[in-house]
């Protein structure tokens, strides 16, 4: 059994028969935070959507957590607070490793790009990401991707924030994985050039993937303006829509 719950932009669960991990935990309220850009796109308060109802089941079961990088939009305040309150062991990058301690997170394990270490009777392994075209990835900061392979169940990735580089075409090509969680909302600043894949590498990246993309970092942050509908259109004019899942918050991927 494997399932993957979406639950709101890049927060996502994945639940096996033994372990639940929780995915880069934006869990407060519905306008909690400032908008993220005020003139390119739609001005509104984020999160710009509330978490589904099956959400909060889900979380009672967690069992461990990973989260990709430092920014609002993957750890929140509540996420953090969740993560405290229920004493949940997390996986991080080793550039994180200091801060989270300092917010009272129970850090377990840290990873460098590209190192593997055991994981939950498995493997996991740090991936490299590029936060941003050009100059703005240097003002993102640190990002880590995870490749996790699971005993007796397929293989993931997730892609974490991230446009195509080098390192995600190897792991595409090289690791072939089962399922590829992708960053899809094509998120953009007022200023500066996209923060995560634009429309043409989201196509390059389904296209090289062997197994299913599940789509998610969308519809969530008003700085992300590729709606569910818009890009099932472009995958379906590429013949690609087959590819992929494209789940609602609170909907689910079984495997």
């Amino acid at each position: 059994m494997l399932h993957i719950h979406q639950i709101r932009n890049a927060t996502i669960i994945i639940e096996t028969e033994k372990e639940v991990i929780l995915v880069d935990p934006m869990l407060g309220n519905q306008g909690i935070m400032p908008p993220f850009t005020l003139f390119r796109h739609k001005t509104r308060k984020n999160p710009t959507v509330p978490l589904p109802k099956s959400a909060h089941s889900l979380l009672n079961k967690v069992t461990h957590c990973l989260i990709t990088h430092q920014h609002p939009d993957h750890l929140d305040n509540a996420g953090v607070q969740f993560l405290i309150k229920n004493n949940i062991p997390v996986t991080c990058s080793v550039k994180d490793e200091k801060a989270f301690k300092k917010r009272g997170l129970n850090i377990v394990q840290s990873l460098k790009y590209w190192e593997k270490q055991p994981f939950l009777g498995g493997v996991i392994e740090g991936i490299p990401a590029k936060h941003g075209y050009g100059f703005v990835a240097k003002l993102m900061g640190n990002v880590l991707g995870f490749y996790i392979q699971l005993p007796n169940q397929k293989s993931i990735y997730l892609s974490s924030d991230t446009i195509y580089t080098d390192a995600v075409h190897k792991v595409l090509t090289n690791y072939k994985p089962n399922i590829n969680v992708l960053a899809c909302g094509t998120a953009q600043f007022d200023v500066f050039k996209n923060l995560i894949m634009n429309v043409d590498d989201i196509i390059k990246f389904v296209k090289n993937s062997h197994g299913l993309v599940i789509a998610n970092h969308m519809e969530a942050i008003n700085h992300c303006p590729l709606t569910r509908k818009k890009l099932k259109e472009i995958l379906i004019q590429n013949n690609l829509e087959e590819k992929v899942a494209i789940p609602e918050d609170g909907e689910s991927v079984y495997f």
